[in-house]
C-alpha cells in the first residue's frame, strides 16, 4: 500500500503546480461511462493484445485512472489488480468495481505508485501488465518504464502508451502544461486559448470535408471509450510531461529481452505490445 510519505509528496507536488489531478478528471468522466463505451474499450484491448478472452489470466493495471480498463480487463474474465498514485483515480476504480462486480475477490484496487520498485516487486507476477498513458506522467520515466518489467511473467505481455518525442513541439506543451498547471489564473488562460482553438479547427475541417461536425464529438467514443473533453483537459494539464521515440522505447525493452508484438504510432502517442522473452 502507499505509505504517508507518498500521500505527502502527492499533495505538495499538486499544490505547487507540479502535477495535474488526474483523478478528479476521471471523477467527471465517469458521469458519462455507459455500456457502449465499455465496450470500445474491451474491443481496443482485444485488437491490442490480440485476444478474444482474457479467462484465467492476470491483469495489472499500473494507473488505473478512471477503472475503465480494470473493468474492461474484469468483464474479458481477467484476474485483475489495479493501482494508482492518485487517491481520486483509485476512488474511480473502486466506484467501478461497486457497480459491475461489487466484493468479487478477484479484483484488487489499491494505492501505489510506479516509481516505488519494492512495491512493484511484492505484486508477483502477472500475464498482462498495462499500464497506458501513465508512466510518462510519473516524474520519473525510465524508472517507471523499468518497474513495469518486474511484474510480468516470462511469456507475458506488456502493453504501454507513451508521448511521442516530438522534438520542440513536446518542449513547448511543457511550457503550456506548466502554465496551466500553476493555478487558476494559468489555468483559465490555457483553455481560454486551447478550448476555442480545438473547435474551431474541427469545425473548419469538418466543413471543408463536407463532413457532419457533431460527427467528430459523437464518434470519438469509439477511440478507447474515452471523451474528447476529458482528453483535452487530460493533454492541457497533464504534468509531470515525459516522451520517448518509439526506436528509444523499443531499444529499451529490447535489452530485456522483449519482443514487439503490436503497435499503434502516432504524433502524440505511441502504443505498444511487448512479449517477454527469456529463453
Amino acid at each position: 500500500m502507499k505509505t504517508n510519505t507518498d500521500s505527502i509528496t502527492y499533495n505538495d507536488s499538486v499544490n505547487s503546480g507540479e502535477r495535474f489531478e488526474f483523478g478528479k478528471n476521471w471523477k467527471s468522466f465517469l458521469k458519462t461511462l455507459n455500456d457502449e463505451r465499455i465496450e470500445v474499450a474491451i474491443q481496443s484491448l482485444k485488437d491490442m493484445l490480440e485476444v478474444d478472452s482474457l479467462e484465467g489470466k492476470s491483469f495489472l493495471d499500473i494507473g488505473s485512472g478512471s477503472g475503465l480498463f480494470s473493468l474492461a480487463a474484469k468483464k474479458m474474465g481477467a484476474k485483475v489488480h489495479s493501482l494508482d498514485f492518485d487517491p481520486n483515480s483509485v476512488g474511480c476504480t473502486k466506484e467501478l468495481k461497486n457497480r459491475f462486480f461489487k466484493n468479487d475477490p478477484n479484483w484488487t484496487i489499491e494505492e501505489g505508485s510506479a516509481l516505488d520498485t519494492k512495491y512493484i516487486s511484492s505484486l508477483g507476477f502477472f500475464d498482462i501488465v498495462y499500464s497506458w498513458g501513465v508512466l510518462h506522467h510519473t516524474g520519473n520515466m525510465y524508472l517507471a518504464l523499468d518497474n513495469a518489467d518486474l511484474p510480468v511473467k516470462n511469456g507475458g505481455l506488456l502493453f504501454i502508451a507513451i508521448y511521442n518525442d516530438q522534438g520542440k513541439r513536446s518542449k513547448l506543451w511543457t511550457r503550456i502544461k506548466k502554465t496551466y498547471c500553476s493555478g487558476f489564473l494559468g489555468k483559465m488562460f490555457i483553455l481560454s486559448i486551447f478550448l476555442p482553438y480545438y473547435l474551431t479547427r474541427g469545425l473548419v475541417e469538418d466543413l471543408l470535408r463536407f463532413r457532419n461536425p457533431y460527427k467528430r464529438y459523437r464518434d470519438y467514443k469509439k477511440q478507447r471509450g474515452m471523451q474528447m473533453i476529458y482528453d483535452w483537459y487530460d493533454w492541457l494539464g497533464g504534468l509531470p510531461f515525459e516522451v520517448a521515440s518509439v526506436k528509444q522505447l523499443f531499444h529499451f525493452y529490447q535489452k530485456k529481452k522483449y519482443i514487439l508484438q503490436n503497435i499503434i504510432t502516432g504524433p502524440g502517442m505511441n502504443q505498444l505490445v511487448f512479449k517477454k522473452n527469456m529463453n
